[in-house]
């Protein structure tokens, strides 16, 4: 059995950890401003926040019911039968396995942008235009290895160690934030305009609130952690809206200092954004930049801070919920039983852990312009683990004549579908759907788990 070890802090310090990463001080620079601009970003945030807020209603619903590690896999098995829960834990697991080294390599990110390319040591070479090089390799192993180890020593320990680097994460943000209100540097009457130039307010915000299954992903590990808890599930409602709200708010204090600190030589942000693939060094990561015009190198640093603790929480906090799905899976026979091996001194499911390092390890290898095409179609996984389990929740609080959780739980399976429609379907207005290159690795992804899904039935029905 899994060791109850977990507090309502370090479960939320592990869904924010998720929610926020290295894209939170990228995006408005290169997603959020030039689409929706600062007041259309905020307004879209809100809405996406309100979206996640309903569905986690339908996650806290079925936590209750089932107080066990697996999550989305358990409920959707539970309600739709053995089929419909490997198909949704077979994207969702993709979904979750592919930010841990997705994580790692954004290491090397810091290295380039914040520390002068240090890593920048060795043999390179280049894979889809991304250049590779020896160092960043090592660092993001290394990251690897290390996080699996301590993975793998204890819920407890991680718990506190993921707890640690979210306030570092928040901490940071704050700083920075603060600053951003006292110094002359930053000025409302730069966040004019409110929305993005030559394009329409509407359109701006519904293309950021489209990015909502990446940008929240995140606050859904914490069923996966539900056997772990030391306190009543029925904490987990609070958790889960909190990490949302807190997740919300890190994304738009990010985007809205960004606006408010334009460079000298630029009428206003939207210029900047403009004008920003012409720019190199510092002056091409805006809120880097920002960070550096309020408080000097002091804000770089208070920066590279925060972006440290939201890529290492990441790391630890998906280490955690994959080998906790794969471990669920393992239990129910839908994966061998090695999978559902635990640790005999940690209680921890070593062997899940292990097999995610070993699939991860090849990632630096290949660079972030190819993990990137896995991860944009993984996007997907999320959405589909957020639809199965508010149409469980529909379909139990229909029996229970729980009209609450039959409204949210319908309107979370239209809005998760809503979401995969957007990433599949490419319609002009949002700009969102996936390149070639993630549609090959989607179709790819379901041929193996076509092959998967019969080989598994063949072992099972041999025993």
């Amino acid at each position: 059995m899994l060791e109850k070890k977990l507090s309502p802090l370090n479960v939320w310090s592990l869904a924010l950890g998720c929610i926020i990463g290295w894209g939170a001080f990228v995006m408005p620079g290169n997603t959020f401003l030039g689409n929706a601009g600062p007041l259309g970003t905020a307004i879209a945030m809100g809405v996406a926040a309100l979206i996640m807020i309903v569905i986690a209603f339908n996650y806290h619903y079925m936590i209750n019911k089932y107080p066990v590690a697996g999550g989305e896999f358990t409920y959707t098995q539970q309600a739709f039968g053995e089929k419909h829960a490997f198909v949704c834990s077979w994207f969702l697991g993709l979904s979750y396995l592919a930010i841990v080294p997705l994580n790692a390599t954004a290491l090397a990110l810091i290295g380039r942008n914040l520390m002068n390319n240090v890593f920048q040591v060795g043999f390179h070479y280049s894979v889809a235009g991304y250049d590779i090089y020896f160092g960043e390799i090592l660092l993001a192993v290394a990251a690897l290895l290390l996080f699996a180890f301590l993975s793998i020593r204890g819920v407890r320990f991680t718990g506190v160690f993921q707890t640690c680097l979210v306030f570092a994460l928040v901490g940071g943000v704050l700083i920075v934030t603060a600053a951003a209100i006292f110094s002359p540097q930053a000025s409302f009457r730069n966040l004019e305009p409110g929305f993005a130039p030559g394009n329409s307010g509407l359109a701006g915000v519904l293309a950021v609130v489209a990015v909502a299954p990446w940008a929240f992903v995140g606050f859904d590990t914490i069923p996966q952690a539900a056997e772990e808890f030391k306190f009543s599930p029925k904490k987990t409602k609070t958790i889960m809206v909190l990490s949302i709200l807190f997740g919300a708010a890190v994304y738009v204090v990010l985007n809205t200092v960004t606006a408010a600190v334009v460079p000298e030589g630029y009428a206003n942000w939207a210029a900047y954004i403009e004008d920003l693939p012409n720019q190199s060094g510092l002056l091409s990561l805006p809120t880097f930049h920002a960070g550096y015009q309020l408080l000097g190198t002091a804000g770089l640093v208070f920066l590279g801070v925060a972006v440290l603790g939201a890529i290492l929480s990441g790391i630890v906090g998906f280490y955690m919920a994959t080998s906790r799905l794969l471990y669920s899976m393992a239990k129910e026979k839908v994966l061998p039983a090695w999978f559902g091996e635990l640790h005999g001194k940690y209680k921890t499911p070593a062997h899940a852990i292990l097999f995610i390092l070993a699939i991860a390890l090849f990632a630096p290898f290949f660079g972030r312009t190819a993990l990137g095409w896995i991860v944009d179609m993984s996007s997907i996984g999320a959405a589909i683990g957020y639809g199965y389990s508010s149409l469980a929740a529909f379909r139990f609080a229909r029996r229970e004549n729980n009209k609450g959780i039959m409204f949210t739980g319908i309107l979370g399976t239209l809005m998760s579908l809503a979401f995969v429609v957007l990433l599949l379907v490419p319609i002009p207005l949002f700009n969102c759907s996936l390149g070639k290159e993630s549609y090959l690795c989607l179709l790819a992804w379901i041929v193996i788990g076509i092959l998967f899904y019969f080989s598994a039935n063949k072992r099972k029905a041999g025993n």
